[in-house]
Protein backbone atom coordinates (compact mmCIF):
# COMPACT_ATOMS: atom_id res chain seq x y z
CA UNK A 1 0.00 0.00 0.00
CA UNK A 2 1.02 3.42 -0.71
CA UNK A 3 1.15 6.29 1.69
CA UNK A 4 -1.61 7.92 -0.27
CA UNK A 5 -3.62 5.08 0.00
CA UNK A 6 -2.88 4.41 4.14
CA UNK A 7 -3.63 8.56 4.69
CA UNK A 8 -7.25 7.60 3.01
CA UNK A 9 -8.34 4.44 4.63
CA UNK A 10 -6.68 6.53 7.73
CA UNK A 11 -9.18 9.50 7.00
CA UNK A 12 -12.19 7.44 6.13
CA UNK A 13 -12.03 5.58 9.71
CA UNK A 14 -11.39 9.14 11.51
CA UNK A 15 -14.33 10.17 9.54
CA UNK A 16 -16.96 7.08 10.67
CA UNK A 17 -15.52 7.57 14.08
CA UNK A 18 -16.40 10.60 14.35
CA UNK A 19 -20.05 10.03 12.79
CA UNK A 20 -20.74 7.55 15.19
CA UNK A 21 -19.32 9.53 18.36
CA UNK A 22 -21.99 12.34 16.79
CA UNK A 23 -25.12 10.24 16.81
CA UNK A 24 -24.09 8.85 19.98
CA UNK A 25 -23.77 11.75 21.33
CA UNK A 26 -26.93 13.68 19.88
CA UNK A 27 -28.67 10.49 21.15
CA UNK A 28 -27.73 10.45 24.47
CA UNK A 29 -28.56 14.14 24.09
CA UNK A 30 -31.49 14.09 23.60
CA UNK A 31 -32.33 10.90 26.57
CA UNK A 32 -30.86 13.05 28.92
CA UNK A 33 -33.45 15.99 27.48
CA UNK A 34 -36.25 13.59 28.18
CA UNK A 35 -35.15 12.76 31.59
CA UNK A 36 -34.36 16.61 32.81
CA UNK A 37 -37.71 17.15 31.85
CA UNK A 38 -39.28 14.40 33.51
CA UNK A 39 -37.68 15.24 36.52
CA UNK A 40 -37.97 18.74 36.45
CA UNK A 41 -41.98 18.25 36.26
CA UNK A 42 -41.70 15.25 39.35
CA UNK A 43 -39.84 18.26 41.20
CA UNK A 44 -43.31 20.77 40.33
CA UNK A 45 -45.68 18.32 41.65
CA UNK A 46 -43.46 17.74 44.25
CA UNK A 47 -43.55 21.26 45.09
CA UNK A 48 -47.31 21.44 44.59
CA UNK A 49 -48.25 18.47 46.65
CA UNK A 50 -49.77 16.75 43.78
CA UNK A 51 -48.39 13.48 44.21
CA UNK A 52 -50.61 10.60 42.49
CA UNK A 53 -52.78 8.01 44.97
CA UNK A 54 -50.72 5.14 44.45
CA UNK A 55 -47.55 6.25 43.79
CA UNK A 56 -44.71 4.92 45.79
CA UNK A 57 -42.01 7.04 47.51
CA UNK A 58 -38.41 6.81 46.67
CA UNK A 59 -36.58 5.29 49.88
CA UNK A 60 -35.24 6.75 52.35
CA UNK A 61 -31.50 5.44 51.68
CA UNK A 62 -31.42 6.22 47.89
CA UNK A 63 -32.67 9.59 48.82
CA UNK A 64 -29.99 9.98 51.05
CA UNK A 65 -27.51 8.42 48.82
CA UNK A 66 -28.92 11.13 45.96
CA UNK A 67 -28.20 14.49 48.01
CA UNK A 68 -25.05 12.90 48.95
CA UNK A 69 -23.68 12.60 45.09
CA UNK A 70 -25.37 15.87 44.38
CA UNK A 71 -24.12 17.78 47.68
CA UNK A 72 -20.39 15.94 47.09
CA UNK A 73 -20.18 17.37 43.22
CA UNK A 74 -21.00 20.99 44.30
CA UNK A 75 -24.90 20.55 42.83
CA UNK A 76 -27.67 22.43 44.33
CA UNK A 77 -29.67 19.82 46.40
CA UNK A 78 -33.85 21.07 46.14
CA UNK A 79 -35.49 20.20 49.64
CA UNK A 80 -38.86 18.79 48.57
CA UNK A 81 -41.50 17.43 50.73
CA UNK A 82 -41.98 14.05 51.98
CA UNK A 83 -44.64 11.94 50.42
CA UNK A 84 -46.87 12.16 52.80
CA UNK A 85 -46.68 15.98 52.39
CA UNK A 86 -47.71 15.49 48.94
CA UNK A 87 -51.11 13.84 48.89
CA UNK A 88 -52.32 15.75 52.08
CA UNK A 89 -55.25 18.24 50.99
CA UNK A 90 -54.14 21.24 50.04
CA UNK A 91 -55.96 24.58 51.68
CA UNK A 92 -59.06 25.93 50.32
CA UNK A 93 -58.78 29.65 49.58
CA UNK A 94 -61.60 31.58 49.73
CA UNK A 95 -62.20 34.55 47.45
CA UNK A 96 -62.97 37.78 49.21
CA UNK A 97 -65.59 40.01 47.41
CA UNK A 98 -63.43 43.42 46.85
CA UNK A 99 -65.80 46.51 46.79
CA UNK A 100 -64.86 48.95 44.10
CA UNK A 101 -64.71 52.56 44.91
CA UNK A 102 -64.49 52.24 48.35
CA UNK A 103 -60.96 53.77 48.97
CA UNK A 104 -58.82 55.15 47.45
CA UNK A 105 -55.90 53.50 45.69
CA UNK A 106 -52.16 54.45 45.72
CA UNK A 107 -50.84 54.94 42.71
CA UNK A 108 -47.36 53.81 40.79
CA UNK A 109 -45.32 56.82 43.12
CA UNK A 110 -46.81 55.19 46.54
CA UNK A 111 -49.07 58.50 47.36
CA UNK A 112 -53.04 58.89 47.25
CA UNK A 113 -54.80 61.39 45.41
CA UNK A 114 -54.87 64.90 46.62
CA UNK A 115 -58.36 65.08 48.60
CA UNK A 116 -60.20 68.70 47.04
CA UNK A 117 -63.55 70.07 46.89
CA UNK A 118 -63.35 70.40 42.90
CA UNK A 119 -65.76 67.90 41.30
CA UNK A 120 -64.07 67.85 37.20
CA UNK A 121 -62.41 65.24 36.43
CA UNK A 122 -62.57 63.01 39.91
CA UNK A 123 -62.12 59.74 37.82
CA UNK A 124 -58.66 60.48 36.75
CA UNK A 125 -57.39 61.03 40.23
CA UNK A 126 -56.91 57.33 41.02
CA UNK A 127 -54.96 56.80 37.41
CA UNK A 128 -52.56 59.83 38.00
CA UNK A 129 -51.67 59.12 41.38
Amino acid sequence: MSATEVLARFRAEVGTALTRARRASGEIGERNAKLRERTRDLAVRARERRGEPGAQATPADVREAATGFRTDRGLVVEQVPEASETTAPRPVETETAATLGSAAVAGPSGQLPRVSDDDEDFSQSRILY
